[in-house]
């Protein structure tokens, strides 16, 4: 059942037919809708019309520099909008649908707006698994661009209530199909001559990803945002956050992990599959407590906690 939203705030509808029928019709009239994907949730608008694109970013207040993610049904549909060469059909056929990011050429005749790509000639592209999107795709009939419905910056969602609380009074609407499976969001890699290139780590790791596009995977440099997830602040809380702390301190939530136990627990037995699904949930927690500082206990830099490393080092990070 879904949680009551605040007054003044989008309504929140259960996932079902009445529910996708009026996202869709508001996404049809150039309005975002807040869909749950099985990363985090997603502000999801018309990724052909440039006024509903802007609309996300007004919502998010997000910086136009920093390009969106468009979902599709299936790997034609991407095929349609962005060059796929053999490397790109190969992971699409093993990772799509579910959590992985491709940036690929874009094509002349791909019809989305070029606010999605922030100017560059590439397009980040994804098949989602979740329900709820995939439904909405489908009613739509048009690729959908859906950056985490929250604040541009700020602690990604994976509930419904966690949108509420973050945009609920600049959107018209939020679906709600419970927490999100995953809990981080997509693993973003550039297909390129003879390599991928890591943007963001996430729960497809380097070894699937080599195997799978049989070509050797390097991390990204500095430089320009390619993708979403580069900046170096993001993910972030409204408290300063202290990293591989082993106890708390005065004054802080503790988060723990496997034998530090913490004020909630992102995996008790130490799962990084457990801790990542509840990553933003246990930050949306300690945000949300009268603690002034959060902590995390440390997490193992390897596999998935590569990528939950990612988002708490961003999260931690100064903001500019």
């Amino acid at each position: 059942m879904s949680a009551p939203n605040p007054p003044g705030t989008a309504p929140i509808r259960p996932y079902g037919e009445a529910a996708i029928a009026e996202a869709a019709a508001l996404v049809a009239a150039g309005q975002p809708v807040a869909i749950p994907t099985e990363t985090v949730y997603g502000l999801a608008a018309d990724a052909t019309n440039g006024a509903a694109v802007a609309r996300v970013y007004a919502a998010k207040r997000r910086p136009s520099f920093n390009p969106l993610i468009v979902h599709v049904g299936d790997l034609e549909a991407a095929g349609r909008i962005a060059k796929l060469d053999d490397a790109a059909r190969a992971l699409g056929a093993r990772f799509w649908p579910g959590p992985l990011t491709m940036v690929l050429p874009t094509l002349a005749s791909s019809g989305i707006a070029p606010l999605v790509t922030a100017g560059l000639d590439t397009v980040a592209i994804r098949v989602p698994q979740a329900r709820a999107i995939r439904a909405l795709i489908a009613a739509t009939g048009k690729p959908l661009a859906a950056p985490s419905a929250n604040a541009s910056g700020s602690i990604s969602p994976t509930r419904a209530e966690h949108v509420a609380a973050s945009l609920g009074e600049r959107i018209a609407l939020i679906l709600d199909d419970g927490p999100s499976a995953h809990g981080i969001e997509s693993t973003i890699v550039a297909v390129e001559a003879g390599q991928l290139r890591l943007l963001r780590p996430g729960p497809i790791g380097i070894d699937a990803l080599e195997e799978a596009g049989g070509l050797p995977v390097v991390l990204a440099g500095g430089g320009r945002i390619e993708a979403p997830g580069q900046l170096a602040s993001h993910y972030a809380p409204s408290k300063p956050l202290r990293l591989d702390a082993v106890q708390g301190e005065s004054g802080e939530w503790l988060i723990g992990f496997g034998a530090v136990a913490g004020r909630a627990n992102l995996s008790p037995s130490g799962d990084l599959v457990e801790a990542a699904a509840n990553l933003f949930a246990a930050l949306h927690e300690a945000d949300a407590s009268r603690a002034p500082a959060i902590a995390v206990a440390p997490i193992p830099d390897e596999g998935l906690g590569a990528a939950i490393n990612d988002r708490l080092r961003r999260a931690a990070a100064p903001r500019l």
